[in-house]
């Protein structure tokens, strides 16, 4: 009965580790027309896709605290009735700014959700291999969610108005709300530590700063604003830092980075995420802007990234039973760096299959390293820190997520913007210039314009490969050598007793 119970409660968990991921994606394809009807520009543009994942990536390491603290189905439920409310107030979002505003938050409900929903599945499966089916069932739906996030976006543009792709999160988070508190059992550690107010504000001005740093370096011609805000930012990550080393309870426990393969998986994770969202950023807009196809259609194209996944993390515990995890986990990564080359060869008659073989192999890798490297971080600190050990977790994640659209952004800005000599600084804005000119001049523009964003997909392929494999090489050397991680709690336990 418990058994039962318990599966029924991870399909509720499932909703909203499903939905939370798929908001960060959801807007790939429902940017540009919600930006024309509201009168985004570019800068609001970035902030508007991006704000929901930075916030997420930087709070939710307070959640996760917080959550252990006052209870995480608690925690659950508030954020996903905040969730459900912010919705449906950026559905109906009256400008950019108002929209910004609304996702931000969104951002700061999700970061609830998100370490929660880890957290209470370690509570709810004691067994070891149910827990590990569970933890990669739930990383399916995470990291799938992502990726069909522009799927179910292409769909919902395809019928309703940009809104829609906001409200779809309300009915699941209702569902939420009424079968959580049967369903889901109420965890918190008596022994919590209080949150450091300090040490939040600390973490979301370094992230911030340094975020908008990155972006503004390739929109401004005068750099002298964004790079004071990289320098200030990473001044304020210091300082974060000497705070969590000092602090007796830190909001995030940087002792636990002693660990080797606790460090090695959330690198990899941070690493992943980048290389993961950058290719899909290049991909949904190659699939477009490139080859010519329609929101909906482009999003059906781009589901094997999100069947690749599901297929990845489902196998994971199978693959875990034959071989090393370190193993399964490393040897993913090299699969995942062939299927990013694949995208370095896109090109001509041949473009559309080797994008889509391109992305499913790149996904497929990356499957034990979301599902057996999560059950690796969450495993390695006891029961009573499920919660903040899942939010480091989260914010590998999301950090790296977010930061694949800055960074590979950026890479593939300036590789376009030198195969245009500077005539034009997206290929968004080569498309609608091409409209006010004589055809033969349009034509041509398009066609150069075009060629450029396929030389930038072709550079971030490289990239996304050198990572893979990078991640694959650090995994293997970061093996346990004489203590495992087991083998780490007593000083941990202690440290915290």
């Amino acid at each position: 009965m418990q058994v039962n119970r318990a599966w029924l409660g991870l399909v509720v968990l499932a909703l909203p580790t499903l939905l939370v991921a798929m908001d960060m994606t959801a807007l790939l394809l429902a940017l540009p027309r919600l930006s024309a009807d509201l009168g985004a520009g570019n800068v609001q543009q970035l902030w508007i896709s991006d704000s929901y994942g930075f916030m997420v990536a930087g709070m939710v390491i307070t959640m996760g605290t917080l959550g252990d603290r006052i209870g995480r189905r608690r925690l659950l439920m508030i954020g996903g009735a905040a969730f459900a409310v912010l919705s449906v107030v950026a559905a109906f979002a009256a400008g950019p700014l108002m929209l910004i505003i609304a996702r931000a938050l969104l951002g700061v409900a999700g970061a609830t959700l998100a370490p929660s929903t880890l957290a209470l599945i370690t509570n709810m499966f004691r067994d070891e291999r149910q827990r590990g089916q569970a933890i990669a069932i739930w990383a399916t739906c995470q990291f799938t969610g992502g990726a069909l996030g522009p799927v179910l976006a292409g769909f919902l543009l395809q019928y309703f108005w940009w809104g829609s792709v906001f409200l779809v999160a309300v009915p699941a988070m209702a569902l939420l709300l009424l079968t959580g508190p049967v369903l889901l059992p109420e965890f918190r550690n008596d022994q919590a530590g209080r949150l450091d107010p300090v040490s939040v504000g600390l973490s979301l001005a370094a992230v911030l700063l340094m975020v908008y740093g990155i972006k503004q370096l390739t929109l401004q011609s005068a750099p002298a604003v964004p790079a004071v805000a990289l320098v200030v930012g990473a001044a304020i990550g210091c300082l974060f830092v000497r705070r969590q080393l000092r602090l007796q309870t830190p909001l995030l426990d940087l002792r636990l980075l002693r660990n080797r393969p606790f460090t090695a998986v959330l690198v990899a994770l941070v690493f992943a995420g980048i290389a993961m969202a950058g290719t899909g950023l290049l991909v949904t807009q190659y699939l477009q802007s490139v080859l010519g196809f329609s929101p909906v259609v482009s999003a059906m194209l781009f589901a094997p990234m999100g069947l690749g996944v599901a297929i990845g993390t489902m196998a994971a515990p199978a693959l875990a039973r034959r071989m090393k995890q370190t193993t399964a986990i490393a040897g993913g990564l090299a699969g995942s760096a062939l299927g990013s080359l694949l995208l370095v060869g896109v090109d001509g008659a041949s473009a559309l299959p080797l994008v889509m073989t391109g992305i499913a192999v790149l996904a497929l890798g990356t499957g034990p390293l979301f599902a057996l490297g999560t059950g690796l971080v969450v495993g390695s600190v006891p029961p009573q820190r499920a919660g903040s050990a899942a939010s480091m977790s989260e914010t590998g994640n999301y950090f790296g997520g977010s930061l694949g659209f800055a960074l590979l952004g950026v890479v593939a800005a300036v590789v376009y913007r030198s195969r245009m000599d500077g005539t034009s600084d997206s290929l968004a804005g080569a498309v609608a210039a091409s409209r006010h000119l004589p055809a033969g001049q349009g034509a041509q523009l398009l066609h150069t314009a075009r060629e450029a964003f396929t030389a930038s997909l072709h550079v971030t392929g490289v990239v996304a490969a050198v990572i893979f494999a990078g991640l694959a090489v650090l995994i293997l050397t970061m093996r346990p050598a004489t203590r495992t991680t087991q083998a780490a709690l007593p000083d941990y336990e202690v440290t915290h007793s």
